[in-house]
Order: C-alpha cells, then structure tokens, then sequence
C-alpha cells in the first residue's frame, strides 16, 4: 500500500512549481527534493534548497524523514540539516515537549503538507526553542545581519540547480509533467481518498481496526535531544 500512495503523491507534486522532486536510485522509498521559494516577500525568495526525503515501509503511519542537502543558518534547522517541526514528529500527544496530537505526524497527512511547512517554516522561525542557538541568538539581537546571511544561503543554493533547469517565479504556470500519465491509475486516484489508489481506504480501516500497521518504529522517533519547535 505505501508504493502506491507514495507513487500517487509523487506525480502529484511533479505539476508543482514550488518543489522539485526526483526519485533516488529509481526508489519510490527515498527522494531527491528541492524546495524553491517563489514567494517575492520571503527573504529566502529565489532559494532552490536541495533536501533528501525517506519514507518508512508502514507509511503513511509514520512519517517521513526530511534532511536539507544546502546549508541554511535558521533557528530551527540543525547543523546537519535535520529539522525541529512537530510535523515529523511521530503520532500522539508528547507530554515532555507539549506538542499537542494535532500539531504531530498523522496519517492524514501528505507529503505536500510536510512540504509547505517546511518552506512556511523558512521564513516563520521559532527562536525561543532553537535547533541553532547561534541562529535563534542572530535572528533576535541583529535581525539585519541575519537577513544577510539568509540572502547568502539563497546564492550558494543556486549553485545546485540542476543544468537545464528553469527556475519558476511567482507568476510561472503550473508545470505540465511531459511524461505520459497512466489514466487507468488517474482514474482510480481521482475516485478515492486523498491517499490515491481504489484499494486504499480500505486498506487503512484494516490497518486501523486490526491493529498491525499501526505500531511505529522506534528508529522513525525523531531527534529528542531539543526542545521542538510546535509547527502546524
């Protein structure tokens, strides 16, 4: 079942303008992702970020992991590029952080909700409960400086688009994917949940009344060194 949910979130975000997605090693578990910031208002405006994006084998159950590639000096974006957001984060409420149910990971939600609060995160940080102190410190007490730095992190990502690629703007159309669709497939998506697919709401009520789908590997937790920062 998460093939095919995962193939039909896929092609779905290969018509956006905003991300750039591509299979790694033809594996529809791992994606080569770049967000790209085509809001004129953010100072991160022009950015082509480039991340990797793994999936669990009970997906949509638990969630993705989501690394940026490019480095951004952000308060709530690691050294390593890993992110502190509630949606990663596993679900059920956690009394420790006090992340509430509804602000974590659930099976309702899709890859391009991660996505947009992602990017949403980009220019809404969080500094009171920060991944990069030194940033949180710099957004705080020298906000210019770091309008700078984060105009710096956009001209080095740059540097990774792809030869050939045409960066979209905020007046580019939708893109239209040139590979042939599978209208069978389309047919069956475009009938059912947004999980795609004819068989996949009733493959999630029996994940759900028996039970087995819904025990979460403990290597999915996320890092639980920090405070998290609380995102929708």
């Amino acid at each position: 079942m998460a093939e095919r949910i995962l193939m039909n979130e896929f092609k779905a975000l290969l018509k956006e303008k905003w991300v750039h997605v591509q299979l790694h090693n033809d594996d529809i578990f791992n994606w080569d992702v770049a967000l790209i910031v085509i809001n004129p208002d953010s100072m991160y405006y022009g950015g082509y970020f480039k991340a990797s994006m793994t999936f669990p084998s009970n997906y949509p159950y638990a969630p993705p992991k989501f690394r940026f590639l490019s480095p951004i000096h952000h308060p709530n974006i690691y050294t390593n590029g890993n992110l502190c957001i509630s949606i990663l984060h596993a679900p059920g409420e956690d009394e420790m952080s006090g992340e509430l149910a509804s602000e974590r990971w659930s099976p309702a939600q899709r890859v391009e909700s991660v996505l947009i609060s992602i990017i949403s995160l980009l220019d809404d940080a969080e500094p009171s409960s920060p991944a990069n102190v030194d940033a949180a410190v710099l957004f705080r007490k020298d906000p210019e400086l770091y309008r700078q730095l984060a105009k710096e992190d956009v001209e080095k990502s740059k540097l990774d688009i792809p030869a050939g690629f045409e960066m979209p703007t905020h007046d580019t159309p939708v893109r239209e994917v040139a590979e042939k669709e599978d209208h069978d497939f389309w047919a069956d998506s475009d009938a059912d949940s947004e999980f795609g697919g004819s068989d996949s709401d009733a493959e999630l009520d029996m994940g759900v009344s028996s039970g087995s789908d819904l025990e979460l590997d403990e290597d999915e937790s996320p890092d639980d060194d920090s405070t998290e920062t609380k995102k929708a």
